[in-house]
């Protein structure tokens, strides 16, 4: 063959492969200006960090809250213009994933079979809808197994550089790309690659992703290791009731069920196929980073998605070998046409596209039920969709107490929230209703709060009026809180009105920290 019909292949292999990224995301495109649910609770902690720049927070590196800063500053903080980079990371995703393929020898249909499943995977249509450290998570890793291909076939220094670069920004956006890092050198000592080890490569990676990394490890010594704190908490609390079982059995429904021979095949591939033998490497991390998970007994399923990429390019290629076969070629109706179709199904139930009312009866008529992985009381949604209802409602009735306050006393008042989705959206709605500064003792907002200011008032958003009298000499039930739709511990929430301190702010600050 010569070069003008290999450029010419090669040209039309990368088309097919852009084609498939931009249907993933026009499919967010649209659903973020013309479907699409409110601001998510998490967005709007976010954001509240993206206004106040660092090199840690209690609850993730600073990596995503960076980027969301400057998203902030060009283009603004609506809903649209903060999930426009979720969406093209879904389908960049796609993209490494269809050069993966190639990479590893496979053909259009391998590619079509790849591309398909990620597209269709309901864990990354939900991290892709929303603005989170999940979308950069699940393109990192993507973008790290293909630059392990390439260093598989071409082991040049500036792959290796550059390798380590995406472990740095990979472990700077959120901590569990350690997990990556573990399968990566465990994979070089099960395998021929362990040769490497000997050599100054492997180190220089580890070199490179530990000085991008460090800025947060200083952070976190100088906050007495807040997020260390923060993990056990969420383990021991937040995720008590989750169980290994539970980490096992959700892999299937958010992978996409349809999509299991596909990355059932991918581990054949990797592992069993002569072809497959070179890049075993691959199958060893996911497989590493899979018992780690396991025997945490505290993941949720979710954790793995970010490894499926390969899984999915590596069964791709598989199930296209086997379509080779004669009287074989049946095989790819059977995988294409049910993943398609399954897809289709659950989309609705992992991307907001369907009005509330439509989605709940859709979700009813399919049987599923409201879900959450942290033990909370549901009401009609699942917590994914319910965190995006409520939060401007909650600023406009606070707005309201707020108007009743002398002008006088304003300035020393204060809106207490009990987590970090309440002082979020007071503090992103306070564009458009008037109301005061926010406060809260939940993660990285305890720290943010000045003690020392004079404080005459304070707000609260829910709670119990007894409680209340521990610090404050007067409290008023002031006005009830109600919204359709949220979670049901942010709904029918009593708005106390708390005046006269009873003990010194600073005292108070220091027994109600909580970080989960």
């Amino acid at each position: 063959m010569d070069n003008k019909n290999r450029f010419t292949i090669e040209r039309s292999t990368l088309v097919l492969i852009l084609i498939f990224s931009i249907i993933k995301l026009l499919i967010h495109l649209y659903t973020n200006a013309f479907a699409g649910y409110g601001i998510f609770r998490d967005e709007l902690y976010y954001l509240s960090c993206a206004t106040r720049p660092d090199f840690g927070y209690v609850d993730q590196p600073p990596f995503s809250i960076w980027i969301l800063g400057l998203i902030r500053f060009i283009i603004g903080d609506s809903v649209v213009a903060i999930r426009l980079l979720p969406a093209i990371l879904g389908a960049a995703t796609v993209f490494v994933t269809g050069l993966m393929v190639k990479q590893m020898g496979g053909g259009k249909l391998a590619i079509l079979i790849a591309s398909l499943a990620v597209i269709l995977a309901p864990i990354y249509f939900g991290m892709n809808t929303f603005y989170s450290m999940n979308s950069f998570d699940i393109f990192l890793w993507a973008l790290a197994f293909y630059f392990i291909l390439r260093i598989i076939q071409q082991d040049k220094k500036s792959l290796w550089i550059w390798f380590g670069v995406i472990l740095g920004i990979g472990l700077l956006n959120k901590v569990s790309f350690l997990w990556f890092g573990f399968g990566f050198f465990a994979a070089l000592l099960l395998t021929d690659k362990r040769r490497l080890l000997a050599t100054s490569k492997p180190w220089m990676v580890a070199g490179i992703a530990f000085s991008l990394f460090l800025p947060f490890i200083i952070w976190n010594a100088a906050h007495n290791w807040a997020h260390v704190e923060f993990i056990q908490n969420a383990q021991m609390y937040k995720y008590a009731g989750i169980t290994r079982w539970d980490f096992v059995s959700g892999i299937l429904p958010i992978m996409n069920p349809a999509a299991a021979l596909i990355w059932l095949s991918g581990l054949f591939f990797l592992f069993i196929s002569k072809d497959g033998k070179q890049f075993r490497i691959l199958g060893i991390i996911f497989i590493a980073t899979f018992l780690i998970l396991f025997i945490s007994g505290k993941s949720k399923s979710e954790y793995l998605a970010p490894a499926f990429t390969v899984l999915f390019a590596a069964g791709g290629i598989a199930l296209e070998k086997i379509n080779q076969i004669k009287y074989w070629q049946w095989l790819k109706h059977l995988v294409i046409i049910p993943l398609i179709i399954l897809g289709i199904v659950l989309t609705p139930l992992a991307l907001p596209i369907l009005p509330v009312k439509e989605y709940i009866n859709y979700a009813s008529t399919l049987g599923f039920g409201p879900t959450t992985a942290e033990s909370k009381e549901l009401a009609e949604l699942p917590q994914f969709y319910a965190d995006m209802h409520g939060w401007e409602d909650m600023a406009k009735n606070v707005s309201f107490v707020y108007q009743q306050i002398p002008e006088n006393e304003k300035p020393f008042t204060f809106v207490y929230g009990r987590n970090y989705g309440q002082a979020g959206a007071m503090e992103y709605f306070s564009t458009k209703y008037d109301l005061p500064n926010a406060i809260s003792s939940h993660n990285n907002f305890w720290f943010w709060v000045d003690t020392t200011k004079e404080v005459k008032n304070i707000i609260i958003i829910g709670g119990r009026l007894e409680d209340h009298l521990d610090s404050f000499i007067k409290v008023d039930s002031v006005f009830v809180h109600k919204t359709r739709y949220a979670m049901p511990y942010e709904n029918n929430l009593t708005i106390f009105m708390c005046k006269k301190l009873k003990r010194s702010l600073s005292e108070i600050w220091v027994s109600i920290r909580h970080y989960e």
